[in-house]
C-alpha cells in the first residue's frame, strides 16, 4: 500500500527561501508542496484554502508575524501543524513558538533529512525542535514553569509527585495529543484523561498547555528521558 502523502505549505517572506524549500522537500517521495504564501496573513488564507498537514512557517514577516498568524491558523484549523523556521534561537523566539501552538522550531540551516523527517513527526502528533534548540531547553530551566527558580533539582521532586499514569498523560500532553488521542493510547476512558491532567495542573502549578509543553522538554520527557536521579510514584491511579 503506497503511503498517502504529506502535504506541505511554505511560509516566508523571501522567495529565494521558499524555491530552496520546495526543491528540497521534492527530493521526499513523501512530501508535498501544495502552496507558498509570503508572508502571515496570506498564510492564514492559503491555510484555508488548501487545508495542508503541515505549515512550514517563517517567525519574522511583515504585516502579520509567523507566531501570530500560528495562533490564528490553529484557533480555526486545529489539526493543522505548525513547524517555526527561524535564522535565530534565542529565549525570547523560543517562548513565542511554543506559546504559539506550534509543533516543531527548526533553525534555517537544518539538513534536508532532518527537516523532511520533523516533518512526518509533526505530522504525526509529535513534537520536534532542532537539537541545538532541544538542548537549549532542556539545559535551561528557565523554560520551566515554577521551577527554574530552584533549578533541576526542583524539576525532580516535582516530577517525583506524579503518578506513572500522570507522567505518561504528560508526554502525550507535550507530543501535541488531543485528550482522545491520549484516551486512545493508553486504554482509558476521556473522562479519565481529563482527571489525570487536571492532577498534572495541580501538582506542578501550571495551568495551560504552552507551560506543560515547556516543563515536559526541560524535564526531559517529550524525548523520552528523565532527568538522572528521577524516581517515580508507581501508583497508577488508572
Amino acid at each position: 500500500m503506497v503511503p498517502s502523502l504529506i502535504t506541505v505549505l511554505l511560509v516566508d517572506d523571501h522567495t529565494i527561501v521558499r524555491e530552496g524549500l520546495r526543491v528540497l522537500l521534492d527530493l521526499e517521495p513523501d512530501i508535498t508542496v501544495v502552496g507558498e504564501a509570503n508572508d502571515g496573513r496570506e498564510a492564514v488564507q492559503k491555510a484555508a484554502e488548501l487545508q495542508p498537514n503541515v505549515i512550514l512557517m517563517d517567525i519574522s514577516m511583515p504585516q502579520l508575524n509567523g507566531p501570530e498568524a500560528t495562533q490564528r491558523i490553529l484557533q480555526a484549523h486545529p489539526n493543522i501543524r505548525v513547524i517555526m523556521l527561524s535564522a535565530h534561537m534565542d529565549d525570547v523566539s523560543i517562548q513565542r513558538v511554543l506559546d504559539s501552538g506550534a509543533r516543531g522550531f527548526m533553525v534555517k540551516n537544518t539538513p534536508r533529512e532532518t527537516l523532511a523527517q520533523a516533518i512526518r513527526d509533526v505530522h504525526e502528533g509529535k513534537t520536534c525542535f532542532s537539537p541545538d534548540i532541544a538542548r537549549r531547553l532542556h539545559d535551561s530551566p528557565a523554560h520551566a514553569s515554577h521551577a527554574h527558580a530552584n533549578g533541576n533539582d526542583a524539576i525532580m521532586k516535582q516530577i517525583a509527585r506524579l503518578t506513572t499514569r500522570e507522567v505518561e498523560v504528560l508526554q502525550l500532553i507535550a507530543e501535541g495529543r488531543a485528550n482522545k488521542q491520549t484516551a486512545d493510547e493508553l486504554g482509558i476512558s476521556i473522562k479519565t484523561v481529563e482527571k489525570h491532567r487536571q492532577h498534572v495542573m495541580e501538582k506542578l502549578g501550571i495551568h495551560d498547555t504552552a507551560s506543560l509543553t515547556r516543563y515536559a522538554i526541560a524535564a526531559g520527557i517529550v524525548d523520552g528521558g528523565l532527568p538522572a536521579g528521577y524516581r517515580r510514584n508507581d501508583s497508577t491511579d488508572g
